[in-house]
């Protein structure tokens, strides 16, 4: 079975003609549990979020801040498996029809190995993954297993990224780039800064991929910044956060990722 990459081609390009970036949101599996993680997915979407990337809860996530590593704590101690990860992956896409990612770190697929993890995410309906800590010169295996499924294979750009190692990045990614908006981990910030429109610029010199930007993004002005520049917005801990806010309250958390989704949905949305 392929996987669902096309979709994910298909969406971002809708979004450009629609003169918009498109919104993507971040979502750990098994958080608040399996079924909750998926309901909150399932909002996200029906407030707005053109993409989901579903998380795969990681004891050491190098690349996230304090809320996100929160958030996979209480999945981890869940009990939170790549099964559930997968089932997630499913039952989203299933009931949306819109593309669905995973994030995660490499050390998961390697033990669980690549070719099942594909063959899996491919089944299940899935899009691709991001891999923020696969060097691409170790990338050529799983891109192999990658391109027979019909998953992306998106990699992250910093601003410290000197010009030809962005173009060694991205002839070897596919699906979008992930332009990570500034140095060091997840989560909300005051601004987003002018490293990241230099960022999409400098990438763009180097290919056609759409360019989404993350990290720091959290509000619907934020949003709007960073559509003006990048083909996505990627939003991950002000979603987290709305959930753990709700103080395992479902309905309030679902209600508040929602509602989150609608205005960031509205900020992506360019002024002419």
């Amino acid at each position: 079975m392929s996987g669902n990459i096309q979709l994910l081609g298909d969406t971002l390009a809708k979004a450009k003609a629609e003169n918009r970036a498109a919104l993507i949101a971040y979502l750990p599996a098994g958080f608040p549990t399996v079924d909750g993680g998926i309901a909150a997915i399932k909002a996200v979407f029906d407030g707005g979020a053109d993409v989901v990337e579903v998380g795969l809860p990681h004891s050491d996530p190098v690349l996230d801040g304090p809320v996100i590593q929160t958030a996979d704590d209480i999945a981890l101690r869940g009990g939170v498996k790549i099964a559930d990860v997968m089932r997630t992956v499913r039952e989203a896409h299933e009931a949306t029809g819109k593309p669905v990612l995973v994030m995660t770190y490499w050390n998961p697929i390697d033990r669980y190995g690549i070719e099942r993890f594909t063959e899996e995410l491919a089944a299940a309906g899935g899009a691709g993954c991001i891999l923020p800590d696969l060097p691409v010169q170790e990338s050529s295996v799983w891109r192999e297993h990658a391109d027979k499924h019909g998953l992306a294979t998106v990699f992250v750009v910093a601003p410290s990224s000197r010009d030809e190692r962005l173009a060694t990045i991205t002839a070897a990614g596919s699906g979008f780039v992930y332009a990570a908006s500034l140095m060091g981990v997840t989560g909300t910030r005051e601004s987003v800064g002018e490293q990241a429109a230099d960022l999409v610029r400098r990438t763009r010199a180097t290919s056609d991929l759409p360019v989404c930007v993350g990290l720091g993004v959290s509000n619907a002005t934020q949003a709007k910044e960073v559509a003006v520049f990048a083909d996505g917005v990627i939003v991950g801990s002000a979603f987290v956060k709305r959930i753990l806010d709700a103080d395992g309250d479902e309905n309030a958390g679902l209600a508040a990722v929602r509602e989150l989704a609608a205005e960031l949905a509205e900020g992506v949305r360019r002024v002419s």
